[in-house]
Order: structure tokens, then sequence, then C-alpha cells
């Protein structure tokens, strides 16, 4: 494997670590029975500000860090 490849298969161990670890602190999202009638409340103070909260802020480097993951996963692929 050339050096480049090795570079980036440590990047995306730790980019694999770091998304474990982000995912495990999330808390748990069941809507229960619910969601099954549609009475959800989606006007509330809290589904509008949720971006600027902790939870909001995780939800966001957990997409960003997936999207990362694939795509450094598919550039080792091509280069290995």
């Amino acid at each position: 494997m050339s050096t480049i490849g090795t570079v980036l298969t440590v990047i995306l161990i730790v980019l694999a670590v770091v998304l474990a670890t982000i995912i495990l602190m999330q808390s748990k999202r069941s809507a229960g029975l619910g969601a099954v009638s549609g009475n959800s409340n989606t006007d509330s103070f809290w589904s509008k500000n949720k971006g600027n909260s902790m939870e909001g802020q995780m939800e966001k480097y957990t997409k960003i860090l997936g999207a990362a993951f694939m795509i450094i996963a598919f550039i080792v692929n091509l280069v290995g």
C-alpha cells in the first residue's frame, strides 16, 4: 500500500472512533405509538431551536463525519 493509502487508512480509523463516540453520546429517539397516529407537535420552541442545542450540534457532526467516512473509505478502496 502506498504512503497516501496508509495515511488515509489512519485518518479513516480515527474518524471511525470519533464517529462511534459521537453516535454513542446522542440520546435515544423513540416516538413511541404517538408517531403512528401522527400526533407530533412540530411547532414547539424545542423543535424550532433544536439546531442551537448540543443535541442538534451532535446530529450535524454525525452527518458530516458520516459523509467524510464514506468518501475516505471510497478513496482508500480506489488507492489500495
